[in-house]
């Protein structure tokens, strides 16, 4: 029996124009209401999605997001950490000698902060992400001895295009490396994706990946399209992600894609 239902954000739960829509909203709170755990999936910290928790009235003292992609989990309102993994400065270094030997932009950022490497090429995160962080311009070797979350590139989808024509081997040994947005790709640790997290918030509910059912459209949604019990990709999604799913949604993010989905997969809740 699904017991949990985990969203991906952007052209997922999120309309183009980043709203959750009234139908979508009103599915997803009358299953929570119900007992079903609903768990935001994001790239983003906490405080970037607030709004969106908020309106789903997720702050129960057993509701958690999954951030950063996985590599941490934390309760909505206290704000106290599940599960945490990350990545030193040492580790980063392979990925900055890359981007500076290649012109590339590269934002690292911790559990809380942005870094916008600033002996680099200017990136275009900042105003990709829209989100209330502080980003502080570091030069790499002043970057703090800490752990970060992930390090992104921001840059024209074109430039994109040609660093994942670039990578080699041992980069993709070193990162899991996943194309979020045409404009953004993520260097994670090797092995992190929102799966490693929805496996530790699993745990805590003594649930399996098979009480799991999972929305998603992009590349870094694969590992908990593919683990979950019904991974089911959006019909606006990239093919590879439905390729791996399941199930599919019949509209897309626009068109209340997933509350016509949870109405065919929950009747008893929704149809009342």
């Amino acid at each position: 029996m699904i017991e949990m239902i985990a969203l991906d954000l952007d052209e997922t739960l999120l309309t183009t124009d980043k709203q959750i829509s009234p139908k979508t909203a009103e599915a997803l709170i009358k299953l929570h209401e119900a007992g079903k755990k609903i768990v935001l999936c994001t790239g983003r910290p906490i405080n970037a999605i607030w709004k969106y928790i908020e309106q789903l009235q997720l702050t129960n003292d057993d509701d958690y997001t999954i951030t950063f992609n996985g590599a941490l989990v934390i309760q909505n309102t206290t704000k106290d950490v599940l599960a945490r993994s990350g990545m030193s400065k040492t580790d980063l270094q392979p990925l900055y000698d890359f981007a500076k030997q290649n012109g590339n932009p590269l934002d690292v950022l911790d559990f809380e902060q942005v870094y916008p490497i600033a002996d680099l090429t200017p990136s275009q995160y900042q105003q990709m992400l829209k989100a209330p962080m502080d980003f502080v311009p570091t030069d790499f070797e002043n970057l703090p001895d800490q752990d970060y979350s992930k390090a992104v590139m921001s840059t024209n989808q074109e430039v994109l295009d040609e660093v994942a024509d670039r990578l080699t081997p041992d980069m993709h040994k070193h990162y899991h490396i996943v194309r979020s947005q045409p404009k953004i790709m993520e260097f994670l640790a090797d092995g992190m994706d929102k799966a490693v997290g929805l496996e530790q918030l699993l745990d805590h509910f003594d649930l399996t990946f098979a009480n799991l059912m999972t929305f998603g459209d992009a590349e870094n949604d694969l590992g908990m399209i593919e683990a979950a019990g019904d991974g089911v990709a959006m019909v606006n999604g990239t093919d590879q992600v439905k390729a791996a799913a399941d199930d599919m949604t019949t509209f897309d993010n626009n068109h209340d894609g997933i509350a016509k989905y949870l109405k065919k997969a929950f009747p008893d809740i929704l149809d009342r």
